[in-house]
């Protein structure tokens, strides 16, 4: 008799989506509105996103806002597909990610979430991306799991590479090496309480990183397609062109 079929694991119901930032790279694009609101391929970027979590069963979306705010507020509650939005306000004082998700915390509660920067593009060759995240997901033996790209299947993206990964899934940072061949791609599940610690004000989810990295516990899942950086102009014109 074979071994019963395991049933596919759902991504969390709730995710963060990043999109505070003041997009100065991307000027003059964001001249004026976020860089949430620069369009590649006749749509948002950020709807890029929410569209993505949306098919893989995000419900609910908390999403910053700091940098022309308002503008991007009206735009969400333009929006009638799913997910839903909540607001969490960095008018006050940007935060970036680290302490993003800390301000945000009593909006995400305690289960896993899905994070999510609003830069990255990319298309599939198979299953979708985020649900390969979600499957890999095992918090008895990781923290945090981000989703990756190889070097040589990304554009937009001008570093010598993030980390290496075992056999396992398990994450190291490039340290000293003169490249790593993958790049974190700006969409990760985490435990939110990661950031209950950290300092009040800003910081960067880097630093935890690094500490679960040593510890055992960063683990990653390489994109089955190709991922597209859009930090500029010129990658965002790239990127589009690279969709047509």
């Amino acid at each position: 008799m074979s071994a019963p079929k395991t049933a596919p694991k759902a991504a969390p119901k709730t995710a963060m989506v990043l999109a505070a930032g003041l997009g100065t790279r991307m000027k003059p694009l964001t001249d004026d509105r976020p860089k949430a609101l620069v369009a590649v391929a006749g749509r948002p970027l950020i709807d890029h996103m929410l569209d993505r979590l949306a098919d893989a069963g995000v419900e609910t979306a908390v999403v910053n806002v700091h940098a022309f705010a308002s503008r991007l507020e009206g735009h969400l509650r333009q929006r009638v597909a799913a997910p839903r939005i909540v607001i969490s306000d960095e008018r006050g004082e940007l935060l970036e990610t680290g302490g993003g998700l800390r301000k945000a915390r009593p909006l995400l509660g305690d289960d896993p979430v899905l994070v999510a920067n609003i830069d990255s593009v990319w298309t599939e060759n198979g299953p979708s991306a985020v649900d390969a995240l979600a499957q890999a997901w095992d918090p008895e033996r990781m923290d945090v799991c981000l989703l990756l790209a190889r070097l040589d299947q990304a554009l937009g993206f001008d570093g010598a590479g993030d980390v290496f990964i075992d056999e396992d899934g398990r994450l190291s940072f490039r340290g000293q090496a003169a490249s790593a061949p993958l790049a974190y791609m700006g969409v990760h599940i985490t435990k939110p309480g990661l950031v209950d610690d950290g300092p009040e004000g800003p910081f960067s989810l880097a630093t935890i990183w690094r500490r679960l990295a040593a510890e055992g516990r960063l683990f990653g899942v390489v994109l089955d397609g190709y991922w597209m950086h859009v930090g500029d102009p010129q990658a965002r014109d790239a990127a589009e062109a690279r969709l047509r």
